[in-house]
């Protein structure tokens, strides 16, 4: 099975709603309209076909730039796996929405000018205790004491390296 992997072209038609945290994962969302155009020869101008809608769904880093970045009403670039979600309503009436899992999200640049900030990405959270650190340091003193030279000669423990 292979995914189907498309480009849309188009505007943020909503606002975009972050939610994740607290154990689960970042997501972000929001609606995309794309509206192509096609010249009419008879009438020698240019016409709007339908618009597109889809929702686009970005996860953890991407979810976090996109909600930081994107805005209703921006021209936006969305490249993604296309991707059908099915739920059944209150009413008992199956629903389908045809959804944009996204793998990059950019303004159009042939639109409009943005400016690039790099994300900083979170510090990693230091989860030794004191407990832990005064644990370690009893090991190092356990270690350091019994390591002479008559402990060396009493061990079992190969040493890489040893004759």
């Amino acid at each position: 099975m292979s995914d189907v992997t498309v480009t849309v072209f188009g505007y943020v038609g909503t606002d975009v709603e972050f939610r994740g945290g607290k154990g689960s994962p970042e997501r972000a969302m929001f609606r995309i309209g794309s509206t192509p155009r096609y010249f009419d020869k008879v009438a020698r101008e240019w016409r709007d076909s339908d618009t597109v809608w889809l929702t686009v769904k970005a996860w953890r880093d991407l979810a976090r730039n996109v909600a930081s970045s994107i805005h209703k009403g921006e021209p936006v670039i969305v490249v993604g796996k296309l991707r059908t979600s099915v739920w059944t309503g209150d009413d008992g009436v199956e629903h389908r929405r045809d959804v944009l899992e996204a793998t990059t999200v950019a303004h159009d640049l042939a639109r409009g000018t943005t400016a690039f900030r790099r994300a900083e990405r979170p510090a990693e959270p230091d989860t030794t205790s004191a407990d832990d650190e005064d644990m370690f340091r009893e090991l190092e003193r356990t270690v350091a004491t019994s390591s002479g030279p008559a402990a060396a000669a009493d061990s079992t423990v190969a040493t890489l390296g040893a004759a």
